[in-house]
């Protein structure tokens, strides 16, 4: 009898053991454990980027100088070119500037304090390339920079392809 009475109090005390582990295990109970990852600053996306090392160049080359005005478009405007751009504007700037460049994206409904630019419009058109280049590069208003985003070509090729949005 005495045996039994030991078995039945092992077998209490496994069946509580498990018990707790199970509570930890299926997040019945939980803990918040020290992370050192809550304890360093963080950011969102595009929030406070960090500068760009002095004197340094990027992988493709300089994109332009700063301090020495709009760059020159050195892509020329040909089938390649805009067809590149055309997908790549398709894939990541249609949502905001719509399928014709008009600023009527399917996000533009929700931008209500600054809405998308109309691409197609006489004012943008009047730009140069040099400037639409860096418009896109550092981003303008609630546009993201997308210098991290697309080459330098990329972002000629944008250029190119936003010319050709006035004739639609």
């Amino acid at each position: 009898m005495r045996l039994f009475k030991q078995l039945i109090g092992v077998f209490a005390v496994i069946l509580l053991i498990i018990g707790v582990l199970a509570l930890f295990a299926f997040d019945v109970v939980k803990i918040d454990w020290i992370s050192f990852m809550e304890l360093q600053p963080s950011y969102a996306s595009q929030e406070k980027p960090l500068p760009v090392p002095p004197r340094s160049i990027p992988v493709e080359g300089p994109a332009y100088i700063p301090g020495n005005g709009a760059p020159t478009n050195p892509v020329p405007a040909d089938k390649t070119s805009i067809a590149r751009g055309a997908e790549l504007f398709n894939i990541n700037c249609k949502m905001c500037h719509g399928e014709t460049g008009q600023g009527t994206g399917t996000i533009a409904a929700f931008l209500i304090k600054k809405k998308p630019a109309d691409l197609t419009s006489l004012l943008v058109q009047s730009k140069s390339d040099g400037t639409l280049f860096l418009t896109i590069s550092n981003g303008f208003g609630f546009m993201p920079p997308m210098n991290e985003n697309f080459t330098v070509r990329e972002r000629w090729d944008l250029v190119n392809y936003v010319r050709t949005l006035k004739a639609q």
